[in-house]
């Protein structure tokens, strides 16, 4: 398999990099800027795209080349990533990165930065970064990715060179999963379709059958709203449910990480932690930094669960329009209820809780009390 069949539904953007990567290196631009809706794959495209710049095949041949298989996983010492599980990127970060990308290549062409969620920096830090991105080093080359050109500031937007990705289809997205995850056809389609092109939550829908079935329930939850007392109660379960989810995703993906360097530093799951090793190891189980990245994955699965609520009356107003044949309805197994809700309420009214919706979201990401946020959202749901 070549650096590019992991990239799902983007066959035209892959077709523009290919080209580019394996052209004139006098001619490639050196900040780019990769935007796509969420799960749309924005970050993979960044490293593929970083892959095929740095391997000797330019990423044409088969099967990946040793250097595209060290960027892919993370380990290429001429490409960094800048990921981050907090709210913000920190100005820091962005001055070890300028540090780091005035450096020569080591063993590659290019020294390639990747930024993930550059929408996530303040003006300030974006102004740092400015300079870098309006004349980069010789040999550096700037991957921003952000969920759209008008996400980031007009100084950067202008001074990259902008790529838009589609939102994958569901055919494509349930191929993949079949393909990646070994699940059956039936179980990718459904996991596709209610992942509304988001690979991500599909691969999570498809291998999680705890995680389906709580989306379900709120489906389910949201379409028997009829009274207060239901808003509140569905309200709590929704935020516990997200509390164990991004509990057990943190503690998953800490367990992963000391398994990481027991493997890199030689030791065996039952050695004991060299003192020279200590402290880094116990960084990694950290309970303070445990603590902040649940309550980031937290904000994270709850903004997930309102692309769910948002789905029915998304599903209300396609069939108000008569739009069924044309664009489908994501939550099919709720047609009944579903056709019911649009019978009671007008368009004015689907729209409105769309608005109440996207009015939740915006608080969620302001920090607000997340079950009074909840609540006032399932009461101003009710019929």
């Amino acid at each position: 398999m070549s650096v590019w069949d992991s990239i799902v539904g983007q066959d035209q953007v892959v077709g523009q990099l290919r080209a580019v990567a394996s052209g004139d290196p006098k001619a490639i631009a050196q900040s780019w800027l990769i935007c796509g809706p969420p799960g749309s794959g924005r970050s993979n495209v960044a490293r593929a795209f970083a892959a095929a710049l740095e391997s000797p095949d330019h990423g044409l041949g088969d099967e990946p080349s040793k250097t595209s298989q060290q960027v892919l996983a993370g380990s290429h010492p001429d490409v960094t990533v800048l990921a981050t599980d907090k709210v913000t990127i920190g100005i820091d970060q962005v001055r070890d990165l300028i540090e780091t990308s005035e450096q020569t290549p080591s063993v590659a062409p290019w020294r390639v930065i990747i930024i993930e969620d550059v929408d996530r920096m303040m003006e300030r830090t974006t102004n740092v970064l400015l300079k870098e991105i309006e004349e980069p080093s010789p040999h550096t080359i700037w991957l921003l990715c952000a969920p759209s050109a008008q996400d980031v500031l007009p100084t950067i937007r202008s001074r990259t060179r902008v790529v838009n990705l589609a939102v994958p289809s569901t055919k494509a997205v349930a191929e993949f999963l079949v393909g990646a995850t070994g699940v059956e056809p039936k179980v990718a389609q459904r996991a596709a379709r209610l992942a509304e092109g988001h690979i991500g939550v599909a691969r999570l829908y498809a291998e999680n059958k705890q995680v389906m079935s709580d989306r379900d329930e709120l489906v389910v939850g949201v379409l028997g709203l009829a009274k207060a007392s239901d808003a509140v109660l569905l309200a709590g379960r929704l935020i516990e449910s997200a509390k164990a989810q991004a509990q057990a995703d943190v503690e998953q993906r800490a367990q992963r990480q000391e398994e990481d360097f027991r493997r890199v530093n030689g030791l065996g799951p039952k050695d004991r932690i060299p003192p020279k090793l200590r402290g880094a190891f116990n960084q990694i189980g950290k309970k303070a930094d445990i603590k902040r990245r649940a309550t980031r994955r937290s904000r994270d699965v709850l903004d997930r669960e309102l692309n769910t609520v948002a789905s029915v009356y998304r599903d209300v107003a396609v069939l108000q329009n008569g739009a069924e044949d044309v664009v489908g309805l994501v939550n099919l197994e709720n047609r009944t209820a579903i056709t019911e809700l649009s019978v009671r309420l007008t368009r004015q009214g689907a729209v409105r809780r769309l608005e109440s919706i996207a009015t939740a979201r915006r608080r969620l990401n302001g920090n607000g009390n997340q079950t009074l946020l909840f609540e006032a959202l399932f009461c101003s749901l009710l019929p």
